[in-house]
């Protein structure tokens, strides 16, 4: 008989459980980012969160000898299984100590809820949607996390990879790229290029603008018509484009976005670079992920007056029938000289599908490094 104990989360005091598993397992760890715990709770709780209007959810948390050991999500999105024509059961927000019992219970937790709703898969790690960290990390672990991707001890895929029946679903990779002390020419000429050859643009924001006249809403139209056919991918709904508008971009740097308009076709907006500079080390001084009594201080430092070396590149996304155009050269045309100002030393990409070789191709003329690889398991019930 095993011993470990399965106890899904019914309460506000078992959700905090939940959220504060993750900073005791992680306490200390250099490479860790762990989120704010204001944004867990807003993205977890029912009544917070817009994906719940399509989504199904509930959490587990793993006990041995009265403690502790584990955690795991396990979503359904349904928007997702209907675009793409699957019955998946995602398990997502998985930590646990280096036991074997503990990590194959928390899973086959997921496998059996996945099945009393007639799922035929489990996949994962994946959140209600892709504005949530995705991705196992399997290579990489001494590299510095990120506010919106996953950080996971080495023991993590080991753990998967030596149950039976779990293969790779999808391969993330992951790019550092050095500052130029110059843009480099060739994003010059392009640029260039594609302003007097397309009447291609860039737009920058006012704060009026992105709160009051609808470019906040515009930007994830954006977002949702680049990423449509990415992995997993399900459309944001009008009410979740609002949430991530009030959550995001009222405290954005709006130097550091950046907008392409197509002047022929009456300024349409066709690509969108949402950048702000890195929290990673903000954030691991916000003790168990309270902003308070002095984690604000070290958020405030980053993101008003950029005391941090990185800058995250959270959000590029080109519309599919501009990509060819040169649309991204316009962009870093713009945002590098900001970068330059603020004293950013390196830039870091978000998750990209390994196989998506147009968006990889855009860092060419940077100094790059490949730092990073994750990956999505799958497993057929």
């Amino acid at each position: 008989m095993s011993s470990v104990k399965i106890v899904k989360v019914t309460d506000r005091k078992g959700l905090e459980d939940f959220i504060q598993f993750h900073h005791d397992l992680y306490r200390g760890d250099p490479y860790d980012v762990p989120n704010l715990r204001a944004d867990e709770l807003g993205t977890l709780r029912k009544d917070s969160n817009a994906a719940f209007d399509f989504c199904e959810a509930d959490y587990f948390l793993a006990y041995k000898d009265g403690r502790v050991c584990g955690r795991v999500a396990a979503i359904i999105n349904n928007h997702a299984n209907e675009r793409w024509q699957r019955k998946s059961v995602r398990f997502g927000w998985i930590d646990f100590v280096d036991d074997r019992e503990v990590s194959a219970a928390l899973l086959r937790a997921v496998e059996d809820w996945g099945r009393e709703r007639g799922m035929k898969e489990i996949v994962g790690p994946l959140g209600f949607t892709d504005m949530d960290p995705e991705g196992m990390l399997t290579w990489g672990f001494d590299q510095l996390g990120t506010q919106a991707t996953i950080y996971n001890y080495p023991y993590y895929p080991e753990h998967i990879e030596s149950m039976g029946g779990w293969e790779k679903d999808n391969d993330y990779v992951e790019f550092k790229m050095m500052v130029p002390e110059a843009i480099p020419e060739k994003y010059m000429k392009i640029a260039a290029m594609v302003e007097k050859r397309y009447n291609l643009h860039v737009r920058k924001l006012t704060r009026r603008e992105v709160m009051r006249e609808g470019y906040g809403q515009k930007i994830f139209e954006v977002i949702n018509e680049t990423f449509k056919d990415l992995y997993g991918y399900s459309q944001l709904t009008p009410r979740q484009i609002d949430q991530y508008v009030r959550m995001y971009l009222p405290m954005a740097d709006l130097n550091l976005v950046v907008l392409v308009e197509d002047w022929n076709a009456d300024r349409k907006l066709v690509g969108v670079g949402i950048t702000i500079p890195s929290l990673s080390r903000a954030f691991q001084k916000c003790r168990d992920g309270r902003l308070w009594p002095f984690g604000w201080w070290h958020v405030l430092r980053a993101l008003k007056f950029h005391k941090t070396e990185g800058v995250d590149l959270l959000l590029m996304g080109v519309l599919p029938e501009y990509r060819m155009k040169g649309a991204n050269a316009l962009m870093f045309a713009d945002l590098i000289p900001w970068y330059q100002k603020y004293g950013f030393k390196w830039g870091e990409s978000q998750v990209e599908m390994e196989t998506n070789e147009n968006v990889q191709s855009q860092w060419q003329y940077f100094d790059t490094v490949q730092h990073k690889r994750r990956r999505c398991y799958r497993k057929k019930l």
